[in-house]
């Protein structure tokens, strides 16, 4: 009897070993990826340019990390790690007369236009006063040294007078 225990008592305590063993490789495995995240806003009085314009950006409401960073007031944010990234954005366009309306909003790495991110408003010819925003979500493969902007297009006097952008860093 007393060897059974024995061994029932060696084989709790590696089995107890192993557990532990196992927490610990587990805990140092699946450490969560530092957030990075970046949004920004437009205010009113930002972006005074119509028609075709950056979008520039006063205040960084959220800047957790340091894969993206934005100086305050600029229309160009930085990429700093290598990842892909989820950008989302609201672009707020106006007309103060009367007639056509019609804008559009793409997405610029590195000063180049991305064209997967080309989004259109619809052309409103009404006799009213017209607003719209637009709004998308994109996925882009960045490296350290991009460069991102929000560009607005019309050749209407659209006007801009709230934006934001949001990118996070996903993988």
């Amino acid at each position: 009897m007393d060897n059974k225990c024995k061994i029932i008592n060696c084989i709790i305590a590696l089995l107890s070993i192993l557990v532990i063993v196992m927490v610990v490789i587990l805990a140092f495995n699946s450490n969560e990826q530092e957030k990075n995240i970046l949004t920004t806003i437009a205010n009113e009085g930002d972006n005074t340019q119509i028609g075709i314009t950056t979008i520039k950006f006063s205040e960084n409401e959220i800047l957790i990390g340091n894969a993206i960073s934005h100086i305050e007031n600029t229309d160009t944010i930085n990429i700093n790690e290598n990842g892909i990234y989820q950008i989302s954005y609201q672009l707020y366009g106006m007309r103060e007369t009367i007639g056509t309306f019609n804008f559009s909003a793409i997405i610029l790495v590195n000063d180049t236009a991305v064209n997967e991110t080309f989004n259109e408003s619809p052309i409103l010819r009404d006799n009213v006063v017209n607003r719209m925003t637009l709004t998308s979500t994109v996925f882009l493969k960045l490296n350290a040294g991009d460069t991102v902007k929000l560009k607005a297009l019309s050749i209407e006097d659209i006007s801009y007078p709230t934006s934001r952008i949001d990118i996070e860093k996903i993988y």
